[in-house]
């Protein structure tokens, strides 16, 4: 495929034309043959995982403050389109609470009626939250039991009525995990769940093809300390069809900087400082695979690992930002992404992409909150520097966010200089 030439724009022309050629071979060089109906419902969860021709994203449809605001059916096949043409034929959802999750299926089941050929599926998420969650009478050791089988029930509805969609239950997000202190269970009350799924199946009652996890972060999945290390976490390993976890970098920036900040060299460039930041920070997440691959080995388990999440905020006011660690912009963002999905298509290995729009709703301190930026497209549908090739060769001509509004453009009027003073070095010790 022809290089695009970006050399006029005065930044070093190895480090984009890595990000251009990455772009383009991961998704302009695919052909994402047309299936038939027959070939898609042969279609699994285990033909698509590690799977490179079935990219993976997360994904929320919200375009305001409050989740009280749904998406509408034409909002999510608008942004289903867009995700398409880039490449993506996988969503992760999260929680059944709202209508989001089964209006996105109906959304995905309306486009497929119009066009038999068209492909997405979807990882189903459900949430999972422990007594008197969100209250200061939490009770870790015990599931919410009327929420969270309302969720059970609705993820199983759903899976049998969309079975060409719906590839994977998730059972839980981050439900495990310690840091999520408003919520967390111990792993039996997820293995109960994981259980009756599995069950489900073999009496046939769900596909026989559907996969079963909860996605978690990696400590959760026993790569980290040995509080996790329970009993009901090996028989919950052995339970799933696949461990789907979480890595963050980004977030450890600051929480863990040892891998971030490193001795000053006066004589590297800032994007020679960035580079090399960004190639420690997938080295970091490639290791916190690895603890979990490694604690699989103790227990003498062969299970598929995925990551279920992991990304790159573009904004923060906080602890990432100007007076932080320096890590959140397009530029750095745009460098994970290449690097995580190139590490995860050579080893074969889905990674989960977070995510594909940035939500407003999910930090109410503000618009620059981090946990609001992390998307590839900023919420009116501008296409973030990491996606800038894919707009160069018109992969998103006639496509827009809403009806009748701007096509997808380029952040910073797609103007790099201006991404580049965004973008600072990483803090450095002497």
């Amino acid at each position: 495929m022809k290089q695009l030439d970006y050399s006029f724009l005065g930044i070093r022309q190895s480090i984009y034309s890595m990000l251009i050629c990455f772009i383009c071979f991961a998704f302009l060089s695919c052909d994402y043959p047309q299936k038939s109906p027959k070939e898609k419902a042969a279609i699994n969860a285990e033909s698509i995982l590690g799977n490179p021709s079935y990219p993976a994203i997360s994904y929320g449809g919200y375009r305001g403050t409050s989740r009280d605001i749904q998406p509408t059916l034409v909002q999510l096949q608008n942004d289903i389109k867009i995700l398409h043409a880039m490449g993506i034929r996988v969503l992760r959802t999260y929680d059944l609470q709202f209508d989001h999750s089964p209006n996105l299926l109906k959304a995905i089941d309306a486009l497929q009626k119009e066009d038999p050929s068209f492909e997405m599926y979807v990882i189903l998420g459900s949430w999972i939250d422990c007594k008197g969650a969100w209250t200061d009478q939490r009770d870790h050791s015990v599931g919410a039991i009327e929420n969270n089988t309302l969720e059970m029930e609705k993820a199983v509805r759903l899976a049998n009525q969309y079975p060409h969609i719906v590839k994977v239950i998730a059972v839980g997000n981050e439900a495990m995990v310690h840091w999520q202190e408003a919520y967390y269970v111990k792993p039996d009350v997820i293995l109960k769940w994981v259980n009756h799924l599995q069950g489900l199946k073999k009496k046939g009652k769900l596909p026989t093809d559907l996969w079963i996890t909860s996605s978690d972060n990696f400590a959760s999945w026993g790569g980290g300390d040995d509080s996790y290390h329970l009993d009901a976490l090996t028989q919950l390993i052995k339970a799933v069809d696949y461990l789907s976890i979480h890595t963050y970098p980004f977030h450890d920036t600051h929480y863990n900087e040892d891998f971030w900040v490193t001795k000053n060299n006066e004589n590297a460039s800032k994007e020679e400082s960035i580079e090399a930041a960004m190639i420690r920070a997938v080295a970091y997440a490639i290791g916190q695979y690895n603890a979990v691959k490694n604690h699989l080995a103790t227990l003498g388990v062969d299970k598929p690992i995925h990551i279920g999440e992991s990304g790159w905020s573009t904004a923060s006011e906080g602890f990432y930002g100007d007076n932080g660690s320096h890590a959140a912009d397009e530029y750095k963002q745009a460098l994970y992404y290449q690097k995580i999905q190139e590490w995860s298509k050579q080893n074969n290995i889905t990674t989960v992409y977070f995510s594909a729009f940035d939500e407003q709703w999910k930090d109410p301190n503000g618009p620059l909150a981090s946990e609001n930026n992390f998307g590839l497209f900023t919420i009116d549908g501008k296409a973030k520097y990491a996606l800038w090739p894919l707009v160069d060769k018109g992969v998103f001509k006639g496509l827009s966010r809403e009806e009748n509004g701007p096509q997808i453009n380029k952040t910073f009027e797609g103007n790099l200089q201006k991404v580049l003073a965004k973008s600072k070095a990483p803090k450095t010790k002497a």
